[in-house]
């Protein structure tokens, strides 16, 4: 009884905010749902099949494969705004309460408690590095919060990418583990082994600790520029939507969660690659004679990934950079992102944080201009293709404002 005047009151305030202009209502009336039921996610998840999807990046974009793939097998229950925390998960899971399938994705450090709750069939563990370190605290802390939380769960099959050593330890120990070679662009955040404190030592694709029985396991899944490789000599073409050779390892890790629930690999990765946009991130519009495609980064491995996507042939590249609490208010992670590789490209610092930026680019040799506006940005650079880069906020404000000169 609980429960159900929880999901009438959600409902009531998801209408009262939209009919206030104050969005789609799915965070209030999650929230409110939560604050009359604390149980309600795991009533919400009884009776379904479900697969968490957590790390430091890529989240909504494995999450949006997953779904992809596993609606091969039926209809299945997930966000479509990328709410990764309690309120956003139920009202996900409210939005759709017949789907006996559910791809959710989840904050990192929601995970241990999320998958109490919900008693995943499977767990996508894609990266782990440092991130907002104002709100989230030191990595090596949160490895071995998430390796306690999935070992509450040894009948959950772990997707882990074994070429995160952070990752691999989360997962080393687990029963039940489908190891995934999804690269790793960013190894910074574990130059020691976070089990000993020893270094770890690369050799090629492979590492090792030096002070632990601890090492790369052997990949059931990898994955190349064409195609993707699964157990039993299977080899299957991947042609993805979306840039990049993360994404390729994002749906190298969604098309073996989902043939761990039984998908086929053939049509899971079809679906999968069907993905194009995820919440606005690499859209392309027209914007005063630009065509200007967006990309979303929040931390400096999500930064540096996406650097790497940059077209050479752009005529400009906007970094619009804001420090407002989601983005975490504290830039210092500017200093670890290598912006040095600039050249014959018009470079333009952007957001609220533009002059922060600027002082980072002048140290790193790239010739550049200020203009603290994205939009005004955008059309300060030559026209043709222009590149535009944003955290958090500013992407999101960006969007906004993209949507407001669209309807003038």
């Amino acid at each position: 009884m609980r429960g159900k005047l929880a999901l009438g009151a959600a409902k009531a305030a998801s209408w009262a905010s939209r009919k206030a202009g104050r969005g789609n209502g799915s965070m209030i009336g999650g929230l409110i749902a939560l604050k009359i039921d604390p149980t309600l996610m795991t009533q919400l998840g009884r009776g379904r099949r479900t697969v968490l999807i957590t790390g430091t990046n890529g989240k909504s974009t494995t999450t949006r494969m997953t779904t992809a793939a596993l609606q091969t097998l039926g209809d299945v229950a997930t966000q479509a705004d990328g709410a990764n925390m309690d309120a956003g998960i139920v009202s996900a899971l409210t939005a759709n309460r017949t789907a006996r399938l559910a791809a959710i994705e989840v904050d990192e450090l929601h995970l241990p408690h999320v998958a109490d709750a919900l008693n995943p069939a499977a767990v996508v563990l894609l990266n782990l590095s440092r991130d907002q370190l104002d709100r989230v605290g030191e990595i090596n802390m949160i490895e071995r919060r998430l390796r306690a939380g999935m070992a509450r769960h040894p009948d959950a099959v772990l997707i882990a990418n074994c070429d995160d050593v952070l990752i691999t330890s989360i997962a080393y120990d687990h029963p039940n583990v489908v190891w995934v070679a999804a690269g790793s662009g960013w190894a910074v955040d574990s130059a020691s082994c976070p089990r000993s404190g020893e270094p770890i030592l690369w050799e090629g694709e492979h590492w090792y600790s030096t002070g632990a029985d601890f090492k790369r396991p052997e990949p059931q899944w990898r994955v190349d520029e064409h195609t993707l490789y699964g157990p039993d000599g299977l080899e299957l073409p991947l042609a993805l939507a979306l840039p990049g050779r993360a994404n390729r390892g994002n749906a190298a890790q969604a098309v073996a969660a989902a043939v761990a629930l039984g998908a086929k690999p053939e049509a899971a990765t079809r679906a999968a690659a069907t993905v194009r946009e995820i919440a606005g991130r690499y859209r392309t519009v027209e914007v005063n004679g630009h065509t200007a495609r967006l990309l979303l980064a929040k931390n400096p491995a999500g930064w540096q990934e996406a650097l790497s996507m940059i077209d050479p042939a752009a005529k400009g590249l906007v970094i619009a950079v804001n420090g407002q609490v989601p983005d975490g208010e504290d830039l210092s992670w500017l200093w670890d992102v290598r912006f040095e590789h600039f050249e014959g490209t018009q470079v333009v610092a952007a957001g609220e944080r533009a002059t922060d930026l600027a002082v980072r680019l002048t140290y790193a040799g790239v010739e550049h201009t200020t203009v603290a506006d994205p939009l005004r940005a955008i059309a300060s650079c030559p026209p043709g293709q222009v590149e535009v880069l944003a955290n958090y906020t500013a992407f999101r404000d960006l969007n906004r404002d993209l949507e407001e000169k669209a309807g003038a």
